[in-house]
């Protein structure tokens, strides 16, 4: 007991190597290792944010260790878009959903793969069982990335999160062969965005110096200011989150809409969501905002497509299907309006959930100027539920069979090899 009672004195440097207090060191005197974290709040915080570093890259080159140096694509070939690119490759400007042609150009010594799903979710399944030995508060957030809550478990791993999750980082490297980010703070919000200071292979560790850090930090690092909000913020004179900490609640009600507010507090770094486990699975979506504020139906019509078929493929990579869709909206005010629609049996297909998602924009689209649109599945359902054969509804099957065509050419030439003639039309 007493050597346990040992471990959870306040820790205020790790080497990442050897797990050994590090003390004031620069390096650590048990291994030499120069891979300290040290913080103030080191043994404090619990909240984590982990993030494989190039996930669907670094699994390829994990099974070809010949590519260890090489710049590496995974796309769908030259007609195609790229899927995920390693950090070699990013450094010479590749980046996710890029044209492979332009990809190419601006690195043509890069190695293209075409991507595995089966195999991705395979190692993003040991992924998340090594995560959950770390704490029951675990949420995932993506493929390949989550949020832990590592409350309480020090006396559980012999030593505070900071140590638990060192450890856990170098088990995924030995044990599966990629490596991850992870960020350690009092909330999620500041969890996420440390996890994405100094990747690959990073550990960030931000306290309650947060409000500070982000003063200086342009508008674009909250997560959900896209191009299109920072413009108009800019337009009102705010460009750094320090000038938007300093508004009061009805100024920023004023100048920044109905989620002002909500912006503010977390330009100062504060977040209130707690890290729950029922949500893994409550809904898979896809987004986008407008460069230019949209009005006509037509036109998000047009957007609203390629969503469509963005969120089939992330059901069917997750092993899902959707029970429901919702449509999102964002207007030019910031003002969130969500709708949603049951459908008759769950599915796959983006036929079916544009036709749903369609249906409830005819009844929003009333010439209100809009900043985003969204679809997610929600409910979600297993995928071997998806489509069955209905007497009642023969094209059904017409369905399945044509984008069963459609996912087996794309897979074989690149998302662009092939597409609808609706899809077209929105380019």
């Amino acid at each position: 007991m007493a050597a346990a009672r040992s471990r959870l004195i306040p820790v205020p440097a790790l080497c990442r190597d050897c797990d050994a207090d590090a003390g004031a060191a620069t390096t650590c005197p048990r291994c030499g290792g120069r891979r300290i974290i040290r913080h103030a709040e080191l043994a404090e915080l619990a909240i984590a944010h982990i993030d494989c570093d190039a996930f669907y890259a670094s699994v390829e080159k994990r099974d070809r260790p010949e590519l260890a140096a090489r710049p590496v694509i995974v796309g769908g070939g030259v007609r195609g878009v790229v899927t995920a690119a390693c950090y070699i490759a990013r450094i010479s400007g590749v980046r996710s959903a890029m044209p492979m042609f332009t990809a190419l150009r601006a690195c043509p010594d890069a190695v293209v793969i075409r991507p595995d799903f089966a195999k991705y979710v395979a190692v993003a399944r040991q992924l998340r069982a090594l995560m959950a030995e770390l704490t029951p508060l675990l949420q995932p957030l993506s493929i390949d990335e989550a949020v832990l809550d590592l409350s309480g478990t020090a006396a559980l791993h012999g030593g505070p999160p900071a140590l638990a999750l060192i450890r856990f980082v170098r088990r995924v490297e030995a044990e599966i062969g990629v490596t991850v980010s992870v960020g350690l703070a009092r909330n999620r919000l500041m969890a996420k965005i440390a996890a994405g200071r100094d990747k690959p292979r990073g550990f960030c560790v931000i306290g309650g110096e947060a409000a500070a850090l982000l003063a200086a930090e342009p508008v674009r690092l909250l997560p959900g200011i896209g191009p299109a909000a920072a413009k108009r913020l800019e337009g009102k004179g705010i460009t750094r989150l320090g000038q938007m900490q300093v508004l009061e609640p009805r100024a920023a009600l004023r100048l920044l809409g109905e989620d002002g507010p909500a912006l503010v507090r977390r330009a100062r770094g504060e977040d209130d969501r707690a890290v729950d486990p029922r949500r893994e699975t409550r809904s898979i979506s896809a987004e986008t905002t407008f460069d230019a504020d949209l009005t006509q139906r037509a036109e998000l019509e047009r957007r609203l497509w390629p969503l469509a078929e963005k969120l089939a493929r992330r059901l069917s990579e997750q092993g899902c299907a959707a029970a429901g869709v919702v449509l999102k909206l964002k207007t030019a005010g910031f003002a969130l309006r969500t709708r949603t629609q049951r459908l008759p049996g769950p599915t796959r297909l983006p036929d079916v959930l544009f036709a749903a998602a369609r249906r409830l924009l005819e009844r929003e689209a009333d010439g209100t100027a809009f900043r985003l649109i969204g679809i997610a599945a929600q409910p979600l359902a297993p995928l071997a539920a998806a489509d069955l054969p209905d007497l009642a509804d023969p094209g059904r099957a017409r369905l399945v069979a044509a984008q069963t065509a459609i996912d087996t050419l794309r897979g074989r030439f690149g998302a662009a090899a092939i597409g609808r003639g609706r899809g077209l039309a929105g380019r």
